[in-house]
Formats: structure tokens, C-alpha cells, sequence
């Protein structure tokens, strides 16, 4: 078993995150505290008791918080695999991810031959007001040498996040000379959009990483400035998705659905049955929409996916979903620590729980793996379908229950361009190394996407140089990996010298061109055909 999981490392999706972690949007927030109820002294009663005789009696001394920590995460994971204490130390990041905005200066960076680099500036982020510039190398951090070659990337962030107000000072160096920047901290977004882009004069392109308080405000201004470039059908991808706010799934759906529809409901024990419809105002009602998902698009993503499909609205390509439907209540205490408790399912709008099967006897963690190894990601025969978990769509097509929404069209994993060599390009953070690299010697002559869309070829002197150039990141040449990932390598070059450009939407114009899913999605809209009719088909 091993083995498998290790010959099949190279399509894990997941692996992308390290390519993604090459830099982050600086900051941090604070957020009010709420208080939980008062516990139940009757249940405590025993629990304190054995608290007192271990510091008592206990041969060791011992950490009267840590014991008290372990303890309740210890009794949370009897519950479910979603409810979670979480620490004190945690929850700013934590919570940073729900509220979409963070307190810092607004850069992405990353730390390239020993220099901290400022890869991309956040327009209108106080790095940009301060005259930072992409390229610049920070040499000094409020007078600290940030050179010796030991920074880490969260020596970065703790040195360059703070409350909003609060000022930072830094040493640049650009072309030769050094400048003393000064930039007061303000709230950064953390955009919870990765690309909105026309990839022809009809389809248009959104890709959503989470949902945030601010993701539907994002992905309505979004969606309304693709209509204006003339959207008459789009793709979404919720690929990678991990969820996020409830409240921010139902609003997206609401912009695509006619007014009265069925979202979601949850239920659980104690809260009952509420139902979430869709109202008069969706901006999307005429767009024809398929909807990307994968085996990592969780939670609200599977909300989003789940009431598209029995709602007949628009198409689901791709592969399982996660299989997560239930949904969390946070409760934050006065130690700045928060309780994230299970309080109910969540069901599409046709009866099905999307919730996958868990508990003592189950391998939850590892589930992804078993699809691997059964084959459900390369073969759609392999899918196992709960006969007894049927349900129907207001259409009256037959969906199932039973984990994780079922694309409509499955697409296969795409591994064809896939090889050690170039899951170990990512690892290192190849592309962005070479990108920087590329950069400092041609930024100025790269203005005109559109030029450099349709004309800039990564030729062979091109990509011998980067294969040379990541050997001495230390990843080893492997010839028939090379060929192999050949097209997809060159693909990635000219991806993530764009992004350092012209931003996401650069690199995403470029990255989709090898993307299958896309390409697949591209082919039904292009197929001449109406989703309407491939639905009953």
C-alpha cells in the first residue's frame, strides 16, 4: 500500500499548495471575543477531581494548562472529524481565513537566493503607497539585517504583520541603490477570488479558493464586471475548495437561481429545520454555468454544487467531492481560545446528505488515498454508487447520497503531463525562483498581455536554462520525467512569469490553456448544444 501512495504522489492536488505558499498577503486582525455559556458543574465534577490529585500527588510537575488543552481535545475528538478546539495561538490565523481581511502591508514575497523579495504589491496596499515596487529586495526589516540567509517565511510574517495604523520600516534594494521606505499597516483584503477572466468572447472564468464575509461582495462585482465584457456563460471552479461560511454559499447561489428555489436546509438535534431559498436578486439567472469541483472541494463548496444539480441549473464536471455536510458553530472564550461545535447536516435540495460515513471503524484521514487506490479518480467505473441512497433533481434525474457531491460529467484526473520531476519542481518552488530570476533582466520590456499571450514561446535555449537553473535548487534532472512534463513544464514558465506581471488573472489566462478540466468544460459550452438539453441527455 506504500508504495501505491507513493508511485501516485504526483497527482495529489493538494501538492499545489506548496506552489501557493511561495507567498502570502501580509497581516493579521482582531476580532471581538464572545463568551460561551457557564459549564455545568454537575459534568465537571470528576474531571476537576482528577486535576487536583495529579497536581497533588503526581510524581512530575506538571503543565496545569496543557493538561486542561489536551483534555478537551481529547473529548472533541470522540464527537465528529469537523468539531475542533481550537487554541488561543491559533485562532487570529484561523479566523483570518473566515473574515477575508487581515491587518499588514501587503505584499506577496518570497525568499529567493537568500533575499526577501517583493514578488507582487496588493494595489492600493500601504507597500504600494509607501513606493515599494515588484522585484524590490527587502534588506531591512525596522533595522535588522534580513540577509544572513536564515529567514523563513514566518520570520516574515512576524516581522511585517501588526495592527493596522502601526508603522514598519524597511530597506530596499532596486537597480544598484538602496532606499529607506517607511509604510503604515492598514487592513488588507485577503481575496477569497482567484481568477475572473474571459477566456473567449462568450465564456467567462471565475475561481473561488474559499467563502468568506467578503467572498460574496467579491464574486457578485466580479461576475457583474465579466457581464459587462459580454459573459453569456461561465465556468466556476471550486477545484481545491475547502468551504468556508455557509452564509457566503447561499448568497452565490442565490445570483444564479430564480427567485423561491431550495438552497439547502440543515437540521440537527437541538436547532430544528431551516431552509435557506433563493430570492429575486441573482445577477446570473441567464448565464449558463458549469460548475468544476474535485475530490477537495468541501463544505459550502458541495453547498454550491449540491443545489446547481438538483436545481437542474447548470452542469457538474469533474470528480467526487469531499463529502463534508455538517456544519459548525464557533464559540470564542475569554482566553482568546474558540470551540468550533458540530450543530447540525446540511442537505441539497433534494434530501441528500453529502456528509461521508465516519467513526471508530472508518479510515476517515484517509480517504482521499482510497480513492486513489481504487481507481475512482482515473475511471468512472470505479465510483462505488449507494443504490440505496437515490434521490431526484426538480428535473427528475436521479443523484445519489452517501459522500460528496457526484460531478454530472466526470472528468478523469489528468496525469498525463505528470512525473516526479515536476511535482519536485513545485516542492522547490522552481517556477518563482526562475520567474524572479527571469524578471530582474526583462520586467520592463513585458507591458502588453495580450502580446505576451499570443507571442511570448518558451523556446528550447529557454527551457534548457530553467531545467539547468532548478538543478541547482536541488531538484535532479530526470530525462524521460522531463520529457514527459515537457509541455506542461514549459506551460507553468510562462504561467508564473505572468502572474509576477499582470497577477492572478495573468497567470490563470496561461495556466488554463493546459488545464483539462477547462478545456473539457470549454468543449461543452463550444459543443453547440444547451445545457438544458445535456442535463436530460
Amino acid at each position: 500500500m506504500e508504495e501505491n501512495k507513493r508511485s501516485l504522489l504526483f497527482i495529489v492536488p493538494i501538492l499545489m499548495g506548496g506552489f501557493l505558499a511561495l507567498g502570502i498577503w501580509l497581516g493579521s486582525m482582531f476580532t471581538p471575543v464572545s463568551v460561551m455559556s457557564n459549564p455545568v458543574v454537575e459534568n465537571t465534577t470528576k474531571f476537576n477531581t482528577i486535576l487536583e490529585l495529579i497536581e497533588d500527588k503526581y510524581v512530575d510537575s506538571v503543565d496545569h494548562d496543557l493538561l486542561i488543552e489536551s483534555s478537551i481535545e481529547g473529548m472533541i475528538k470522540k464527537l465528529d472529524p469537523h468539531s475542533s478546539y481550537i487554541p488561543a495561538s491559533d485562532l487570529e490565523s484561523v479566523n483570518e481565513q473566515l473574515y477575508g481581511s487581515f491587518g499588514g502591508v501587503g505584499i506577496r514575497f518570497l525568499i529567493h537566493e537568500d533575499s526577501l523579495v517583493a514578488t507582487h504589491i496588493l494595489p492600493g496596499a500601504p507597500s504600494e503607497r509607501a513606493g515599494l515596487l515588484p522585484g524590490d529586495r527587502i534588506i531591512e526589516i525596522d533595522g535588522e539585517d534580513v540577509t544572513d540567509g536564515t529567514l523563513t517565511n514566518l520570520d516574515v510574517t512576524e516581522k511585517l504583520k501588526g495592527r493596522a495604523g502601526s508603522a514598519v520600516k524597511v530597506k530596499v534594494y532596486r537597480k544598484g541603490i538602496t532606499k529607506d521606505l517607511s509604510i503604515t499597516r492598514g487592513t488588507i483584503p485577503l481575496s477569497s477570488i482567484d481568477a475572473a477572466i474571459m477566456l473567449d468572447s462568450e465564456v467567462g472564468f471565475i475561481k473561488l479558493n474559499g467563502f468568506t464575509s467578503q467572498s460574496y461582495n467579491e464574486f457578485h462585482d466580479a461576475a457583474a464586471a465579466l457581464k459587462q465584457k459580454g459573459m453569456k456563460k461561465m465556468i466556476f471552479d471550486l477545484r481545491n475548495n475547502g468551504g468556508g461560511l455557509m452564509s457566503a454559499a447561499t448568497d452565490i447561489c442565490d445570483e444564479f437561481l430564480k427567485s423561491g428555489k431550495l438552497i439547502v436546509y440543515t437540521e440537527g438535534r437541538t436547532s430544528g429545520k431551516t431552509e435557506y431559498h433563493s430570492s429575486s436578486k441573482g445577477i446570473l439567472e441567464d448565464i449558463e454555468v458549469i460548475v468544476l469541483i474535485n475530490s477537495l472541494s468541501a463544505s459550502a463548496s458541495e453547498i454550491v454544487a449540491g443545489a446547481i444539480q438538483d436545481n437542474d441549473r447548470g452542469l457538474i464536471m469533474g470528480r467526487r467531492s469531499f463529502g463534508k455536510g455538517l456544519v459548525q458553530d464557533q464559540s470564542e472564550f475569554t482566553d482568546g481560545s474558540a470551540l468550533r461545535l458540530t450543530i447540525s447536516r446540511y442537505y441539497t435540495p433534494s434530501g441528500r446528505s453529502i456528509q461521508k460515513p465516519y467513526g471508530d471503524d472508518i479510515d476517515y484521514e484517509n480517504d482521499y488515498w482510497n480513492r486513489i487506490e481504487s481507481g475512482e479518480l482515473l475511471n468512472e467505473d470505479s465510483i462505488k454508487l449507494d443504490e440505496n441512497l437515490k434521490f431526484k433533481t426538480i428535473g427528475g434525474r436521479t443523484v445519489y447520497g452517501g459522500g460528496g457531491i457526484y460531478p454530472d460529467d466526470f472528468i478523469p484526473n489528468d496525469t498525463a503531463g505528470a512525473s516526479y520531476y515536476l511535482t519536485s519542481l513545485y516542492y522547490k518552488n522552481a517556477f518563482n525562483h526562475f520567474a524572479i530570476k527571469y524578471l530582474d533582466k526583462e520586467r520592463e520590456n513585458l507591458k502588453d498581455f495580450d502580446k505576451f499571450n499570443s507571442s511570448f514561446n518558451v523556446d528550447n535555449n529557454m527551457f534548457n536554462d530553467f531545467i539547468k537553473y532548478a538543478s541547482k535548487l536541488g531538484v535532479e534532472e530526470n530525462p524521460i520525467d522531463i520529457v514527459t512534463s515537457r509541455s506542461t513544464i514549459k506551460n507553468r514558465i510562462k504561467a508564473e512569469i505572468a502572474r509576477h506581471i499582470w497577477q492572478d488573472n495573468g497567470y490563470y489566462m496561461i495556466y488554463v490553456q493546459n488545464d483539462m478540466d477547462v478545456q473539457e468544460a470549454l468543449k461543452k459550452f463550444r459543443s453547440g448544444k444547451s445545457l438544458v438539453s445535456m442535463l436530460i441527455e
